[in-house]
């Protein structure tokens, strides 16, 4: 029986058909809008973090640290997976998103309701009485999210990029406000929590004046059987995957306290920013994209390979720098109270260096449906990483750090190996695509590392750092361009972009 709430407004969500005959623009555009609101949010992030670094303490962020992996583990239940499955499922139906919308609304509110009861179990682990309270707040912004996964699931997959990107900007910009307001006024960590509470709010209001549609009631026999199916293995991948990632924080916060975990936790915080403002855009726009081209093998390779190009065109030589120039960085951005980070941040930046592109793997489960692949690696390399941290975990945080690097790096062959398999990818084509931007990068990197030999700290941090960047980027670019003769492949995206 047909949905008495599904009607041609509805409809338009749905059908992806018009998108095919022009992917190509679509994508760019959409690349375009997300790379320039993802300078944006980096440039937002960047100045919060700098803010708010030297108003709180490393023991605040030490506290909202051994509280949000929990947090976090708990929420990835609202999704449950169900959002990409409604991008990528190539016919959906509003009965079928309907029932989705509910089945998210109800796993946040268990969610929810879980993290609270927890609370008290959180603080006797780490004998913090005031992660109760921290907890309870939290445990609210997870409502919120159920609200809101399919109406971005919906504006995604008809790759409104621009209505997504401008409601995340003010969603961030309230937020980060909020937090600002709160830290100056002396209220110390809880100005970490407002933060996300706040932009979460604001988010989810936005999206429902972004996307039209409203959901109708449930129907269990319209067909969710399988995006159901595809998201639990997916929720899967991201669970065991979370609890990998986040172990190292439960770990480090437990055993050597909320000094070490506040320089640990912001020194991977300043390491990821700048890598998503890269990897999110381009993911935002891949998965919709190759999910449309799925059965289209040829255009498919030739589609991913040219997306990992740029990722490790904008990346590579980003964390190769944050290597050579870690304590320049920490002391330039922090402030002098962060410097025991900058060990912590050179070693973490060395795993950086595979983390990128084996991320992109991602894609490839997603957009061909497999979900179950994903999961199955999931397991593998899970396993893995929460032994390198018991590895590391006697030698304080840079310990943790140092064994999760080592491990990232032994794992990467057989992460895109495993996830290329059965496609038309192989892995020379992935050697291909990123070599001369590894090289270019090694090359320049060992050019700013002689500067910092010779000028040692003669000169002030602020001008070392925009020295070692102008040349940073001279030798890589000219590098690239010159020598690999790379210039009018990647300066066709721009002219694309400028279109």
């Amino acid at each position: 029986m047909k949905n008495l709430f599904s009607n041609d407004k509805n409809d338009k969500y749905f059908r992806t058909d018009h998108l095919k005959a022009d992917l190509k623009g679509r994508s760019v555009r959409g690349g375009a809008i997300t790379m320039v609101a993802q300078v944006l949010k980096f440039s937002l992030n960047l100045v919060s973090n700098v803010v708010l670094a030297r108003l709180l303490t490393p023991q605040d962020y030490g506290l909202i640290g051994m509280v949000t992996a929990v947090i976090g583990f708990v929420g990835l239940f609202k999704d449950l997976g169900l959002s990409m499955a409604t991008v990528q499922k190539e016919e959906i139906n509003h009965e079928q998103v309907s029932t989705l919308f509910w089945v998210n609304v109800a796993l946040s509110l268990t969610a929810a309701l879980i993290t609270a009861a927890i609370a008290p179990g959180i603080a006797w682990f780490y004998n913090e009485p005031r992660l109760i309270w921290i907890t309870l707040a939290l445990s609210v912004g997870i409502i919120f999210g159920g609200f809101s996964v399919q109406h971005s699931a919906l504006l995604n997959r008809q790759m409104q990029y621009k209505a997504l990107v401008f409601n995340d900007i003010r969603a961030m910009v309230i937020g980060i406000l909020a937090a600002l307001v709160a830290a100056w006024y002396g209220l110390g960590y809880w100005a970490l929590v407002i933060l996300p509470l706040v932009s979460g709010f604001a988010g989810v209001i936005g999206l429902w004046i972004a996307c039209a549609w409203r959901p109708g009631l449930p129907v269990w026999r319209s067909g969710v059987g399988s995006m159901l199916a595809f998201g639990g293995h997916l929720t899967g991948f991201t669970t065991i995957n979370y609890f990998a990632r986040n172990l190292d924080n439960v770990l480090i916060g437990k055993y050597w306290g909320a000094q070490q975990l506040g320089l640990y936790a912001k020194a991977y915080q300043l390491l990821v920013l700048p890598i998503n403002q890269i990897n999110a855009p381009i993911t935002a726009v891949a998965i919709p994209s190759l999910s449309r081209l799925q059965q289209e093998p040829e255009q498919f390779r030739h589609y991913y390979l040219k997306a990992i190009s740029v990722i490790a065109f904008l990346t590579t030589p980003t964390i190769i720098f944050m290597i050579v120039a870690s304590e320049d960085i920490i002391g330039f951005l922090l402030g002098s109270q962060w410097l025991g980070a900058s060990t912590i941040f050179r070693l973490l930046a060395i795993s950086a260096l595979v983390q990128p592109l084996c991320n992109t793997t991602g894609w490839l489960y997603i957009s061909r449906g497999r979900s179950d692949r994903m999961f199955k690696w999931g397991l593998f390399s899970s396993s893995w990483l929460v032994t390198s941290f018991f590895i590391g975990l006697p030698y304080q945080a840079s310990g943790v750090a140092l064994s999760y690097a080592i491990a990232m790096l032994l794992q990467a062959f057989p992460c895109i190996y495993y996830a290329t398999r059965g496609t038309s990818i192989t892995m020379l084509d992935v050697f291909e695509a990123v070599k001369q931007t590894f090289i270019s990068s090694v090359v320049a990197g060992a050019a700013i590392l002689g500067i910092k030999i010779c000028i040692g700290s003669s000169l002030p941090i602020w001008a070392t750092v925009i020295i070692y960047a102008a040349v940073m980027s001279l030798v890589y670019l000219g590098l690239m361009f010159y020598v690999f003769k790379m210039k009018n492949f990647y300066l066709s995206f721009l002219r694309e972009f400028k279109k």
